[in-house]
């Protein structure tokens, strides 16, 4: 009688164990997914980040109120190069071009006041100030102005190898940095007002102020000391990263006449056919002549 008492739970108790089981199952299941919800989101959170706005319209020279702008947040790869992403570091500042409602307030459009004289205020964040001699014609004429971005270009002499094992320096010219903010150009430093004020001045001043990270820094200062600096001006608009060889007598001529190093090339990789030789003796010794 018991047996049969037990097999008329059976069912029950077996159906009891496959629940438990179930209920067990779905929790691993509710718990992997919930972990995987949360990579999901800590990955998109790692792409995202948040930008300084244009709440309307602000036209070159307007004191930019808090008012003015505002917080986004968007994707790292829809950021814009040098935008501000704290609405402190554009607040209080003027705008040196125009600025369209619902664009990326950039750190390159934006200066301190004219009360601020200090030059350390207006160097971006991350960079530092360095100042260099340049003649009339370094600085494109002596028309370069507080603002401007350039590209700097050195001229250094390279120690080569000569066709006879000496060792030699050839002047060579290298690309060293490009779209270059130009923080002051004498004393006069960049704002709206002073570029304005005093042309003559800043045109005639053989001193020039960049904002160079602390290794650009370096390097220009030491190419400066073993050679000379050019700088080539660009476009406000033009704020493309272009790869540009170095020059020297070599990429010259290559450039102006390619055709020349063609045939030169082709020349040099022909074989050389081996000359026809005799032998002659005399007695017991061997002389070897070369046929014409």
């Amino acid at each position: 009688m018991q047996i049969q008492g037990a097999k008329k739970y059976l069912p029950l108790i077996i159906g009891g164990i496959c629940g438990l089981i179930a209920v067990v199952l779905i929790n691993n299941y509710i718990k992997q997914q919930t972990e995987e919800a949360k990579k999901i989101v800590a990955q998109s959170q790692k792409n995202l980040t948040t930008v300084v706005v244009a709440k309307q319209d602000i036209p070159a020279g307007a004191t930019i109120k808090e008012s003015m702008v505002g917080e986004a947040t968007l994707n790292k790869n829809m950021m814009q190069p040098r935008a501000a992403i704290s609405i402190d570091r554009v607040v209080g500042k003027i705008s040196i071009a125009p600025i369209a409602k619902g664009e990326q307030v950039l750190l390159n459009k934006v200066t301190v006041s004219e009360e601020s004289g200090s030059l350390a205020m207006k160097v971006p964040s991350g960079k530092r100030a360095v100042t260099v001699s340049v003649d009339n014609i370094s600085s494109v004429g002596g028309m370069l102005r507080p603002g401007d971005h350039v590209d700097v270009v050195g001229m250094v002499p390279i120690p080569v190898t000569n066709a006879e094992g000496k060792q030699v320096n050839q002047l060579a010219t290298m690309p060293l940095f490009q779209d270059v903010l130009v923080l002051a150009v004498g004393q006069e430093f960049m704002n709206v007002s002073s570029v304005k004020k005093d042309e003559k001045s800043t045109a005639a001043s053989p001193l020039i102020t960049f904002a160079l990270s602390p290794q650009e820094a370096n390097l220009i200062v030491f190419v400066q000391e073993q050679g000379k600096i050019r700088l080539v001006l660009r476009s406000p608009g033009d704020t493309q990263l272009q790869q540009v060889a170095p020059a020297s007598w070599d990429t010259l001529f290559r450039t102006v006449m390619p055709q020349a190093f063609q045939q030169q090339e082709k020349t040099a990789g022909a074989p050389v056919k081996p000359k026809k030789t005799v032998e002659i003796y005399r007695g017991l010794n061997k002389e070897v002549k070369t046929l014409e």
